[in-house]
């Protein structure tokens, strides 16, 4: 297990696949790291699939309908782009043609997307688990997808 530096914006997610830890970046995207945590406290991500898992690319997650067409009941964040890269293991907001339109569905890279910088939100990078990220069913839509048994602070 990797050292946890700070505890309260580390997410320890339990995945059909295995465990997975990230850091949360609350100086880069504050607003939208404290949703994702309000919603992780709620257990809102818990049993939510994997919907969108796109070899290479990225695997989304955080849609209540299993569909990506959903959110939770919390209005939508305005967007907080910066300069951090779209790497492997970075975590970053999903959201439709309106920038300021991100909730509560996100992606994790498998690899760089540099087209996606300064166009989504990034708010963390998995810091360990990377291979469970790595083992999530492919497909869009995936059949018999992965989900997140549960997901927390790690502080909690």
């Amino acid at each position: 297990m990797v050292e946890i530096k700070d505890r309260e914006n580390t997410l320890l997610l339990e995945t059909s696949q295995g465990s997975v830890v990230i850091e949360m970046y609350p100086d880069v995207a504050p607003k939208h790291v404290e949703r994702i945590k309000e919603l992780a406290r709620e257990k809102f991500y818990d049993g939510i699939v994997f919907h969108r898992v796109i070899d290479g690319f990225m695997a989304q997650v955080g849609c209540p309908l299993g569909t990506g067409t959903g959110g939770s009941d919390k209005p939508d964040l305005p967007q907080e782009f910066s300069e951090t890269p779209h790497v492997r293991g970075v975590c970053s907001m999903a959201r439709t043609a309106d920038p300021d339109s991100a909730n509560s569905q996100f992606f994790i890279c498998f690899g760089d997307a540099g087209f996606l910088d300064n166009q989504y939100t990034v708010w963390g990078k998995v810091i360990d688990g990377m291979d469970a990220v790595d083992a999530l069913k492919k497909g869009e839509p995936v059949v018999d997808p992965d989900s997140i048994l549960s997901m927390r602070v790690a502080a909690d």
